[in-house]
């Protein structure tokens, strides 16, 4: 028999797959991120449903989705066999009702480990609006600050990899940040599901005391870091990274020239829209630059009168921060940041979900 959850237990769960069994309309208007779509009755087969419920009363209602919904099980069994591996399955329709009952029934009976998401996905909006309301998280970040190109990103990841909790909110916006940090990336998602993917990495990581993220404005491309978080980054402990500029040059000709045309065009358009800042005449000069490939001397200019002075970090060590590490190695920074997050006290305790909410 399948299992009725919460969603803060759904989303401790590991291993798992997130079956939405609601129409693709309601998927496409908002899901739990990475959630597969799996219809119990497509769009037009809700509405003549909900036709016969208000004609015909609820007992003919059920029959009709009935006699709808069991010719397309075979194929949506196919589909899950595809997807799902040994996962377990978390299923959930709008509120917890008869659309994730009968597909939890059918998949209980095909084998799967299946739990049910009490409430459904009312619940999990919910969860997200309570969380938006709180002001503090319960765990500590770990921020990463610094100039532009010393490495952050790649440092966030290496940790990540070691096994520390880490929030990409960058890649997780698809942004980077900036009048350039849209460049080579897919269209960012909603500001819903931007949110859900923040609110289920805090649930995900459980008794974790720390997370590590990059320090990060309140605006991610044309996305808004809720306010816990917003807040957690303002007080949490603070890591400098540093790099001489050349390193630092060559990481943005590495990420910002890896596409198609060396992404020529869209560096351009992006240093046409500095005409305010930097004049006509710069601008048209490293525009010609860009446009002979001539890369260093234009992210080099950007970096020293554009970038650094905007951020205003230290280029080297500052007593302003707990610790300050140089990445040139980054296979060296990443271990020094992940000796000291692992050392911290707050990395010891058990504090439990840094978005815990009510049940």
């Amino acid at each position: 028999m399948f299992e009725d959850i919460t969603i803060n237990e759904a989303a401790r769960l590991s291993n798992t797959l997130w079956v939405d069994v609601r129409s693709e309309n309601e998927y496409a208007e908002d899901t739990i991120p990475g959630s597969v779509n799996l219809p119990v009755l497509n769009n037009e087969e809700r509405a003549l449903v909900g036709a016969s419920y208000h004609h015909d009363g609820p007992d003919a209602s059920r029959r009709l989705a009935l006699q709808l919904a069991a010719p397309k099980l075979p194929a949506k069994i196919r589909k899950l066999d595809s997807l799902a591996g040994e996962k377990n399955l978390v299923v959930f329709c709008w509120r917890g009702g008869e659309r994730s009952r009968f597909m939890a029934s059918v998949l209980d009976t095909m084998g799967y480990r299946v739990y049910r998401v009490i409430g459904g996905y009312k619940s999990y909006r919910r969860y997200v609006n309570e969380f938006l309301e709180q002001e503090e998280l319960t765990q500590r970040a770990v921020v990463l600050h610094g100039l532009t190109g010393v490495g952050k990103t790649e440092v966030l990841l290496q940790l990540g990899r070691k096994g520390l909790p880490v929030l990409d909110l960058e890649g997780l916006a698809r942004h980077r940040g900036s009048v350039f940090g849209k460049i080579g990336l897919p269209p960012s998602p909603s500001q819903k599901s931007f949110e859900s993917s923040i609110i289920l990495f805090l649930t995900s990581i459980g008794d974790k005391g720390v997370f590590i993220v990059e320090c990060e404005s309140r605006r991610v491309g044309n996305l808004l870091v809720p306010p816990p978080m917003m807040n957690a980054i303002r007080n949490g402990i603070r890591v400098l990274l540093y790099a001489p500029l050349a390193e630092r040059v060559r990481r943005i000709r590495e990420i910002y020239t890896s596409g198609p045309g060396d992404n020529v065009k869209q560096l351009q358009e992006a240093t046409s829209s500095l005409v305010k800042r930097i004049g006509r005449v710069k601008v048209e000069e490293l525009n010609r630059m860009l446009e002979e490939r001539n890369f260093d001397p234009v992210f080099s200019f950007l970096l020293k009168y554009y970038y650094d002075p905007l951020y205003k970090y230290p280029e080297g060590p500052s007593p302003d921060y707990s610790i300050c590490v140089d990445t040139t190695d980054i296979e060296r920074a990443s271990e020094i940041v992940f000796n000291f997050t692992t050392n911290l006290p707050e990395y010891q305790k058990q504090q439990g979900f840094g978005g815990k909410l009510k049940d």
